[in-house]
């Protein structure tokens, strides 16, 4: 699935089968559902799933908790708009996925 096919999805009622748990917790995200993006990732283990919880405990205006996560994602902590976040976490986890 590319990014703009992923981002396309978001018309529909669920995420596409298949995706990455740290990609399908972003799908909840734009669509408004912390709580189901945030109950995704919660326990999944590697970078690209703490980046994701780190992005969702900034949504969540948790800049303490964010930060915790940026760190075991190794990213910095965001600064700019979420939304701008999203879209990059977004590019970069695709970029890793195989084609």
């Amino acid at each position: 699935m590319t990014t703009a096919e992923f981002k396309s999805s978001l018309a529909g009622a669920g995420p596409a089968s298949g995706l990455r748990p740290p990609l399908a917790a972003l799908w909840w995200a734009a669509k408004g559902n912390w709580a189901r993006a945030h109950a995704i990732v919660q326990d999944e283990a590697g970078v690209d799933a703490a980046w994701v919880h780190a992005y969702l405990h900034r949504v969540e205006r948790d800049p303490g908790n964010a930060g915790y996560w940026y760190r075991r994602a190794g990213q910095p902590v965001a600064t700019g708009p979420v939304e701008a976040e999203w879209d990059r976490i977004v590019l970069a986890l695709h970029r890793d996925e195989p084609t």
